[in-house]
């Protein structure tokens, strides 16, 4: 697996699991960053565009 799939799956997990626990134990508003980030990666899925992808492309990570 290279660097930027890595890098990708990393804060895509880690920004689900910091959304769902905020959630759980400050305030139900926090599940609407997991929410957020499913349509961002549906929409990715269907566009073929991801804004992690091209960040990581700008900041030229390999």
């Amino acid at each position: 697996m290279d660097r930027k799939t890595r890098i990708h799956d990393g804060l895509a997990g880690g920004l689900v699991a910091v959304g769902a626990l905020l959630g759980y134990f400050v305030h139900p508003a926090w599940l609407l960053l997991p929410g957020l980030l499913g349509a961002v990666m549906l929409q990715s899925a269907l566009t073929g565009f991801c804004p992690v992808y091209f960040t990581l492309k700008k900041l030229r990570v390999e």
